[in-house]
């Protein structure tokens, strides 16, 4: 099916600018605490509304069964919350790495929900939204959120907060890190002390806990990451395997991107303040 401008409709990836783990459920859930900032590389995602109920995805991914896909999930799920006769032709531009820790899956089920609640009329407000996104992923609810947060909880205490206008360097080493094998190694600290918000507005201090586990597990993180501090602060997103260094002007993160280019798949992206839904009239 070719899909035309007109179906078209972005969904941003994300950096962790920090990340808390401070506890653990009964459940095996894992409390974080943690700043997501939106970045202007992203996915496009095709949506076409059909009339007949099906939710047909056009170019699964290849490791990925279709009706695995998240965003097959999101507009079932949605379809299924409503009682939606609708239906939908989805198809996927990826520009964002899978496996890097940047949420690209769980952005594109989050514009599947945004974008399929106003063409199918479904009349869900942004809160109901994200209280439903979290049965597809602990990330999924700050995209619906759409603005720079501080995350808390499994992902479903969202603050909104300033981050400062910058570029940044990300390194894809090309490797898709396991996030469950992360969350359960024996080595991960989950006492982290608690952050305030007021602090971070003024001065944001790049963590990630779950680094020296992915480090001490997969080499070509650990490799990337090197090469990356030889420009400054760099640090892993997420769970990994995506590491990023932030810089001041986009003449710096250029420079950089070129020198190191060469040796991994690498970006230069700039810093968003919203959801690029969020002009188009989907925010809520």
């Amino acid at each position: 099916m070719i899909f035309s401008d007109e179906n078209a409709y972005l969904a941003p990836a994300k950096l962790n600018l920090m990340l808390n783990v401070v506890g653990r459920r009964e459940d095996g859930y894992h409390l974080l605490e943690s700043v997501f900032c939106l970045i202007d590389l992203c996915d496009t995602v095709y949506l076409r509304v059909r009339d007949d109920k099906q939710i047909i995805l056009h170019n699964p991914q290849t490791d990925v069964l279709p009706e695995q896909d998240l965003t097959v999930r999101a507009a079932k799920l949605l379809q299924d919350k409503t009682l939606s006769c609708m239906g939908v032709d989805i198809g996927l531009d990826k520009k964002i790495p899978m496996g890097g820790g940047l949420g690209g899956g769980s952005s594109d089920a989050a514009t599947v929900l945004l974008v399929l609640n106003q063409l199918w009329q479904c009349g869900l407000s942004r809160s109901q939204l994200q209280e439903m996104a979290l049965e597809l992923g602990a990330d999924v609810p700050f995209f619906i959120f759409g603005k720079n947060a501080f995350v808390e909880g499994i992902g479903e205490k969202l603050t909104a907060i300033n981050v400062p206008q910058r570029y940044y360097v990300v390194i894809y080493p090309s490797v898709n890190v396991s996030t469950a094998k992360i969350f359960n190694h024996e080595g991960l600290t989950r006492n982290s002390k608690h952050v305030r918000i007021s602090s971070l507005e003024d001065n944001i201090v790049l963590h990630n806990d779950l680094q020296s586990v992915v480090v001490a597990q997969y080499s070509e993180v650990k490799a990337a990451l090197e090469l990356l501090r030889k420009y400054g602060d760099a640090v892993m997103t997420g769970s990994g395997s995506c590491v990023f260094l932030p810089a001041d002007s986009l003449e710096d993160a250029q420079r950089i991107k070129d020198e190191v280019k060469h040796f991994y798949p690498t970006f230069c992206v700039s810093g968003l303040k919203e959801h690029p839904l969020y002009r188009l009239g989907f925010s809520s």
